[in-house]
């Protein structure tokens, strides 16, 4: 029988190996702007319902999608001229629309209201950030998700026109190339992400990545 840690007021966290199958880890603890961090790090990330313990998640394999993999079909990127590309400049608006949308295989979402304050806190530090798909003013569409180092850690997306989080990813994309970056972790299997080039790895070898990516020197900052 595989023991889930119970987390306290110590920051840290057990071994990834020691995860169930389904990548439960440990419970507990706080999603303070340090444990976070050290989460991510460390390949972990928070996801639960209201009004249940945090849960923390190491899956394996992992969805991980390759910058030089993203399939960027000819339709798609005639669509990319139809919208504006904003960073960082309603980021409680964009994570809020977020937490309207259920992930798969949940009837609600996990984007709890003390999940927006704790991530709200990280993208004035510089390390979370919202890439926010715009029409005639309105925010249509766009993805958020963690930066530290050279890796990007997507969390969540949402559209309300068809392709505008697509777009959101494909500028992200752009971005992240330019700025050195190789790799977006994308958490759990979806096949929306996998029809864009996400492909699945064991959590050792994203691990591994993680390590190189997370110590490359890049200080966190806003990217209005």
């Amino acid at each position: 029988m595989i023991h889930i840690a119970y987390i306290q007021h110590e920051l840290s966290f057990p071994c990834v190996e020691s995860a169930t199958q389904e990548g439960l880890l440990a419970y507990g603890g706080d999603l303070s702007a340090n444990r976070l961090l050290l989460a991510y790090r460390s390949g972990i990330f928070p996801w639960y319902n209201i009004n249940d313990p945090i849960l923390w998640w190491s899956p394996n394999p992992r969805l991980v999608l390759f910058l030089d993999e993203f399939i960027l079909r000819k339709s798609l990127k005639k669509r990319m001229k139809h919208f504006e590309i904003k960073y960082d400049t309603a980021f409680m608006e964009l994570i809020t629309e977020c937490g309207k949308v259920p992930r798969d295989g949940q009837d609600g979402s996990w984007i709890i209201p003390e999940i927006v304050e704790a991530y709200s806190i990280l993208n004035d530090m510089g390390y979370a950030h919202s890439i926010e798909a715009w029409q005639d003013g309105e925010l249509v569409g766009g993805l958020y998700g963690v930066a530290i180092g050279k890796m990007f850690f997507g969390e969540s997306m949402f559209a309300k026109v068809n392709d505008a989080s697509k777009v959101a990813l494909a500028t992200l994309i752009e971005k992240l190339q330019k700025e050195g970056f190789s790799i977006i972790d994308c958490q759990v299997p979806t096949q929306h992400l996998k029809s864009l080039g996400a492909r699945e790895i064991s959590r050792q070898s994203f691990i591994n990545i993680l390590k190189i990516e997370t110590a490359k020197d890049s200080k966190p900052r806003n990217w209005t």
